[in-house]
């Protein structure tokens, strides 16, 4: 993946990370398992890692 795709995927990340912490936090607040929405966190953290790990090198 070339530097541009890259940081485009990671804008794309970061908007998905914040809307899935408001699901989180929805979630929560009404009593609901939240686990579906930290797998999801979990995801999108691991392949943010990954995208700005392969920046690096």
């Amino acid at each position: 993946m070339d530097s541009k795709a890259a940081e485009e995927r990671i804008s794309e990340l970061k908007m998905e990370y914040i809307r899935a912490q408001d699901d989180l936090e929805k979630l929560e607040s009404v009593g609901v398992d939240p686990s579906s929405a930290q797998k999801r966190l979990s995801r999108i953290e691991n392949e943010l890692s990954e995208l700005r790990n392969s920046q690096d090198e």
